[in-house]
């Protein structure tokens, strides 16, 4: 936990971007894998973690910003609790670490909410994600399941990203220090990587660094030959020489924030033409990213910029034709990275998109364009310092895309389907760094993880 002081600030901030009412957090419990008492690894709300601090279950909040309180609701360990998990805090002590004043039990949280209701006050929520607690908001607030989403409070919501969109000293040093054990996973990988090894020790070999550095890995381990899935979770193939391997993958610190790297390189350690041709493409995306990413600039202008890079990089090596901004501005290179340019990154590794990705990465001076592909950027809007988003353009092969294509005839005019055929089974590439922007640009989080050709050959299988 911070000190204190941060959380009291982060609380009075979010109570003064609303008009009134009763905002309220609900924490996560423990989730069962196949009986009650064996659980999942337990990860508490970012938003909770955000505004107090706390990770542990069972819990809830409420800032009344009408009466000026701030409660925690919970329960403390009975001693059959204790027995098996030794001594704990209460939750007075609990609170006392995060500045609120006062504690009840939880079980008088609906009551206070439906006295509230019974007044006439609103009470904020923000959109729930985890099944226990839409049925707790639905025997609460008495709202049907499915109108839970839509009843959630857009004021809160707004507030919350205005507050979280924006990273202080001490969560980018948080996120420097995480971003330094993603690094590691990485290196290990690639130290390990070799013709014969089974895709599941190296996804195992990194998951063991991430516990090693904090709380694991911040998202399911991505580590795939077969790189033109975009989310390739599947682990049980053995490395063989001549192909590409793709690795998606971060880890979380023990405070909650993340980090998210993807390399890609071959197994043999040697790069062919093929592959350092179209590795380089990405390359070149990656780093203009880097050096276009400032304040002021909108992302959606840095992800066309991206697809125009990949439009002329293709171009020259005779997969696209045509004019390569064109083909950029009506969506074209979609064929071959229908992903957007990045994310927001800090306690999630999709930083807040439980509130809704229009929320996070748009606002009202920019929506979601409808062109597939460039719709699919997650983050668009004018960057400001503080702000950290990934940097991950990727060139992909995907059979059942470009047969599909090619069957409509889509963008003929930009695309040379016959020469595009030739790199099926192929795989994919994806690059990808986190990025702090700064006041006058951006820097990398973390330290260095290699990238070009030389130095990832300088590497891979040492």
């Amino acid at each position: 936990m911070f000190g204190k002081e941060t959380y009291q600030q982060r609380r009075t901030a979010l109570k003064n971007s609303v008009k009134g009412g009763i905002l309220l957090f609900l924490g996560n419990n423990e989730a069962p894998m196949n009986y009650p008492s064996n659980t999942y690894r337990y990860r508490q709300d970012s938003h909770f973690i955000y505004f107090f601090g706390i990770q542990l279950d069972r819990l809830a909040a409420i800032i009344d910003v009408d009466e000026g309180r701030e409660i925690l609701f919970g329960d403390d360990y009975t001693l059959d609790d204790i027995i098996w998990m030794g001594p704990q805090p209460t939750i007075r002590e609990w609170a006392e670490k995060c500045g609120v004043k006062e504690t009840q039990s939880f079980g008088n949280l609906q009551q206070y909410l439906q006295k509230a209701q019974q007044a006439g006050r609103k009470i904020h929520y923000l959109p729930p994600y985890r099944d226990d607690n839409k049925i707790l908001l639905h025997q609460m607030l008495g709202i049907p399941f499915e109108r839970l989403k839509a009843e959630a409070s857009v004021e809160m919501i707004k507030g919350v990203v205005a507050l979280r969109e924006c990273k202080t000293a001490e969560e980018i040093k948080e996120m420097d220090a995480i971003c330094d054990a993603g690094v590691e996973m990485h290196l290990s990988v690639m130290r390990a990587t070799r013709q014969g090894v089974l895709e599941r020790e190296l996804a195992g070999l990194a998951e063991g660094v991430s516990l090693s550095k904090g709380a694991g890995v911040s998202f399911p381990v991505i580590l795939s030959q077969n790189g033109e899935t975009l989310h390739n979770h599947h682990h049980e193939q053995y490395l063989e020489n001549g192909r590409m391997l793709l690795v998606d993958m971060g880890a979380e610190a023990m405070s909650g924030y993340s980090s998210d790297y993807t390399r890609t390189f071959p197994v043999s350690g040697k790069f062919s033409q093929k592959q350092r041709e179209i590795y380089e493409i990405v390359l070149q995306a990656n780093m203009e990213t880097f050096q276009m990413a400032k304040p002021g600039i909108p992302y959606f202008q840095v992800h066309l910029n991206a697809y125009t890079v990949i439009a002329k990089g293709l171009t020259a090596l005779g997969l696209m034709k045509g004019n390569p901004e064109e083909a950029a501005k009506a969506g074209a290179p979609a064929l071959f990275m229908p992903h957007g340019l990045g994310h927001m990154l800090g306690l999630d590794v999709h930083d807040m998109e439980d509130l809704g990705e229009n929320y996070v990465g748009y606002d009202e001076t920019i929506q979601r364009n409808p062109i597939f592909g460039l719709g699919s950027l997650r983050c668009a809007k004018t960057l400001k310092p503080g702000f950290i988003v990934t940097d991950e353009p990727g060139i992909y092969f995907i059979p059942q895309l470009i047969h599909n294509w090619e069957k409509e005839k889509k963008f003929e005019q930009y695309i040379n389907y016959a020469k595009v055929n030739e790199y099926i089974g192929f795989g994919g590439i994806r690059i990808e760094d986190d990025v702090l922007i700064t006041e006058t640009g951006c820097r990398l989080l973390g330290k260095p993880l290699p990238k070009q050709v030389d130095e990832l050959e300088a590497v891979i299988g040492k």
